[in-house]
Parts: structure tokens; sequence; C-alpha cells
């Protein structure tokens, strides 16, 4: 809770130097810059609600980016290639990141193997994949699909769409994961795999669903970024992108070692890891120094947790 209320203030004094410093540029107080603020958040926190809802479970993916690719590419051959409409071809994009979860899920749940080495492997493996299919070039969607296109991108009541979906699906896993047994069981996992299983909890199960379940919204954010950006180029689209959605996350609250976190504060994580670098922008500040910002931001809100843990852990012994 109390890590939760200091990304609240952290987040509010960040919004509130976004709109009243004076220092800033005006274009930073616009509806304009506030719509872009909540598309951006809105997309990319579907990648953040991906690898939290992992990591509460103890699991890992740093494929997510290589993911995103594939997905994209494989979205466009069918859509441009095969000419599937958009109903058979985006369930069938999503059905693809559910195999590639399930994949990842039983290499690290019956043979075994670190999900840190499974999901490096498939980081690889699917950016080559995708490099192969597009014989390494940048493909897109050309002026198909406008209508589509429109809907994903547009607005209702003045609010992005994409931001309208992200709360949805917080809506969604915040009654799985807190207001149900399942999602209790994800949490028992990540906090003692061994103490849930002789608990009767079929631990193999719950872990392959969340993998599952994370490369499925994986997908699901690439078909809407396709939709955004109207071409993938195979051999940078994603990059990154997974280890922005685990920083969200840790930034939010979830323990790499597994077993905490909760939605809000993924949303919490989510807004402040695309606020910050927004308002450093119309700081001035320069744009080779936004990694090191966002890095010594992130170092300093795991310092401060590992404190308040420290801190309990001592007042509780």
């Amino acid at each position: 809770m109390l890590k939760l209320l200091g990304n609240v203030i952290v987040l509010l004094l960040l919004y509130g130097a976004l709109v009243v410093d004076p220092e800033t540029s005006e274009t930073a107080r616009t509806p304009q810059n506030h719509q872009f603020l909540a598309e951006r958040i809105g997309l990319y926190g579907i990648l953040s609600l991906a690898a939290g809802t992992l990591i509460i479970t103890g699991g890992i993916d740093l494929s997510m980016g290589s993911t995103v690719a594939l997905t994209s590419v494989v979205l466009r051959k069918l859509l441009m290639e095969y000419d599937w409409p958009p109903g058979a071809a985006i369930p069938a994009v999503l059905l693809l990141g559910a195999a590639i979860g399930l994949c990842h899920g039983l290499l690290v749940t019956v043979a075994r193997i670190q999900a840190f080495v499974v999901t490096l492997c498939g980081l690889f493996v699917y950016r080559s994949i995708a490099r192969w299919l597009t014989g390494d070039q940048t493909v897109g969607l050309g002026n198909r699909f406008e209508g589509l296109k429109e809907f994903f991108n547009g607005y209702i009541f003045h609010v992005p769409v994409h931001f309208l979906i992200f709360l949805g699906l917080l809506a969604l896993l915040g009654v799985f994961l807190h207001l149900s047994v399942y999602g209790r069981y994800f949490y028992a996992i990540g906090s003692n795999e061994k103490a849930a299983r002789y608990c009767g909890i079929p631990t193999t199960r719950y872990k392959i669903s969340a993998y599952v379940l994370c490369s499925t919204l994986t997908a699901f954010f690439a078909v809407l970024n396709m939709l955004k950006m109207n071409s993938v180029q195979p051999s940078t689209t994603g990059n990154f992108f997974e280890l922005y959605g685990i920083a969200a996350a840790v930034m939010g609250g979830c323990s790499l070692r597994g077993g905490e976190g909760n939605v809000f504060g993924i949303f919490l994580g989510t807004c402040i890891i695309y606020i910050l670098p927004n308002y450093v922008f119309f700081k001035g500040v320069p744009s080779s120094l936004e990694g090191a910002i966002f890095g010594l931001a992130l170092l300093v809100g795991a310092f401060a947790d590992e404190m308040l843990r420290r801190y309990y852990g001592y007042r509780s012994g």
C-alpha cells in the first residue's frame, strides 16, 4: 500500500510539473499533448499488463518485442498476401501469440528450462523468422483497411480508443487477479511455488496460463500497433518493448521475485514511464539523455522499494 501511495504522489508531482512548470513549452499543456500521452499510455500499457501479470507468477518474458515483430509480419501477410478479412486474420494472430506463450510455458514447466533462457532464445528466433518472412524489408498495409485504422486510432468523446481499451483490460485483469480464486493462485505461485503445489494448486497449469496470457496480450498490442504505424520493419519493430513493459510493471510495484503487484500499480507505473520523457522533452533536455534519466528514475524507485522492504522486515522481526 505504501508503494502505491508513493507512486501516486510521484505521478501527481510529475504531472503537476508538466502542466505548471513555467519553463516547459506551452505545447505541454495543450489538449493535443494530453491526447498524445493518453494514446501512448493506452497502447504501450497493454505490454505493461502482459509483463506484470507474468511477473506476479514469478515468470518473465524477454521475447515480447520479437513477438510483436513476428505477429505484425504474420498479420500483414494474412491481410495483404492471402487476402484474409480482418475478422479472421486478427483472431489467427492472437492464436499465434497464445501458441508462443504455450510453447514458453511448456518449456519452463515441463522441460524445466529457466524462463530467462527460454524467452531469450525466443527473442532471437522470432525476430529472425520475421526478417526471413519479409526478406528483411519494411512491409505495410498501404491504403487498405482505412475504416479499421480510423476506428482504433480515433477518439471517443475526445478520449483515445487505445486508452479506453487499456482501461477495459485493466478492469478485466483486475477482476481476475484480485477478485477470483484463480488470480490468487497466480500470487501463490509467485510467492512460493512449492508451497502452492503442496496446497493442491495445479501450478504447472497456471504457470502455463500466465505465459499464454502474456503472449496473447503482446500479439493484441502488435495488432493495434500495426494498425497505427501502418508498417512493420522486422529488424527494429518491437526493439526494447519488453524492457519498457517490465520497467513499467516493476515501477508499479511488481516484484521480480514474484507474488507482488496489482493492476492499479501497473497503471501508475505505465503513466510515470511515459509522462517522464514527455516532461523531459518539454524541459528542453537533450533526447540523448532521456535513457539516462529513465534509468535513474527506475533505479531510485527500485532502491526506495528495497529500503521499505527492509524497514518493514526489521519492524516485523
